[in-house]
């Protein structure tokens, strides 16, 4: 029976592939025992057992803020989490060591390393993390979700990279437009545009986007999906009910209103299916899902994200024809409006970004991971 090890955690965008990952190793090879090596009260100590896999807890800290002093305390950690990682891995003895990024990835890769167990490393940003960068030397395999990602390793160890993919929830591709159309009670034969900041939001997208519903509401040709985040909902609907503005109601004529506005969205499947456009932000997993469903994009990349990596994430689709950037510190509810309305009046340049973004996809990103970790898997 193989034994393996994953590890990552920090932020959900290096929790959940390392999940996507472990599903899909147990999918191809049954009976496979894997452990999950995170940071002590961190979030993957509580999603990861929610997942059904045993979790191991070490010390680690990020080197928050890049002072010295916090430095200091970031290599203490990591020297106490490597010879925890030491204790458990000598104790598991698995057959590889997967990690997906994050703090916690280092002291482990480096007990791995000293007990010469195997490292692959997957990498969800166009620009590597510090981590995956530094654990590169250490790796037997290094996975990209972006092609630009492995010329931003260092140049000795490129030979070990693949361009995978990020794994995407297979309800994304399958879901139908009709469907999501009927779920958000919205029409047919209108350019839909969907908006979201993530699951917390974005409140200067958020603004931005009064200023759109404003100019928008009822309007004949286009619907909006307003995603907002739980934190700022209560004021947009404050603004939107003071002007007058509905955004909810059936479909007929009497009831109908061009705006659907939620403090979340759980069902983002539904949500993409329904679209013709995206706004928001250019984080990892939520540009692997929008090259996914050939979304043409209006990107507004996180301009406080670790090193910038947002950016670099959308510059990616940018460069392809896919998206349109909009920095925010230069959006503006008349920006965004000018953008929306060349899009939404364009049908020719939608679906010839439509199909930029969709080439930009890798459809088969578990797969390719999975082919990658078989020669771990599969020992000859």
């Amino acid at each position: 029976m193989v034994r393996l090890v994953i590890t990552g955690g920090g932020t959900g965008g290096h929790i959940y592939p390392a999940l996507a990952i472990a599903d899909g190793i147990m999918g191809r090879w049954p009976g496979t025992e894997i452990f999950y090596i995170g940071a002590k009260a961190a979030m993957e100590s509580n999603i990861v057992p929610q997942a059904g896999y045993p979790f191991r807890g070490i010390t680690a800290e990020g080197w928050q803020g890049r002072k010295l002093l916090n430095l200091a305390h970031a290599l203490n950690a990591s020297h106490k989490g490597m010879r925890e990682a030491l204790a458990i891995l000598s104790g598991l003895q698995p057959e590889a060591v997967i990690g997906t990024g994050g703090f916690v990835c280092l002291p482990v890769a480096l007990a791995a390393a000293q007990k010469r167990i195997p490292i692959y490393i997957h990498e969800q940003n166009a620009l590597p993390g510090m981590t995956n960068r530094f654990i590169a030397s250490m790796a037997k395999g290094i996975m990209v979700s972006f092609e630009e990602a492995a010329a931003r390793f260092p140049r000795l160890f490129r030979h070990k990279v693949s361009a995978t993919g990020l794994p995407v929830r297979a309800s994304i591709a399958a879901a139908q437009r009709k469907e999501a159309l009927d779920f958000f009670r919205l029409k047919e034969g209108q350019v839909t545009i969907l908006t979201t900041g993530g699951s917390q939001g974005a409140l200067r997208i958020n603004q931005a986007m009064l200023h759109v519903i404003k100019a928008w509401h009822n309007k004949k040709g286009v619907q909006i999906i307003f995603n907002t985040g739980r934190r700022d909902y209560p004021q947009m609907a404050e603004v939107l009910a003071a002007a007058g503005i509905a955004w909810e109601g059936g479909q007929d004529e009497e009831s109908f209103s061009n705006v659907r506005m939620l403090p979340y969205i759980d069902r983002m499947d539904m949500a993409y299916a329904a679209a013709d456009v995206f706004v928001g932000r250019a984080g990892a997993s939520t540009m692997a899902e929008i090259s996914l469903c050939g979304l043409p994009a209006l990107l507004i990349p996180l301009p406080h994200a670790a090193e910038n990596h947002q950016a670099y994430n959308a510059a990616s689709l940018v460069n392809k024809g896919g998206a349109v950037l909009i920095e925010d510190r230069k959006l503006t509810g008349l920006s965004l409006l000018e953008a929306l309305e060349d899009l939404a009046s364009d049908e020719q340049k939608r679906r010839f970004m439509a199909e930029r973004s969709r080439g930009a996809s890798y459809g088969r990103a578990l797969d390719n991971i999975l082919d990658v970790l078989a020669e771990a898997m599969e020992p000859a």
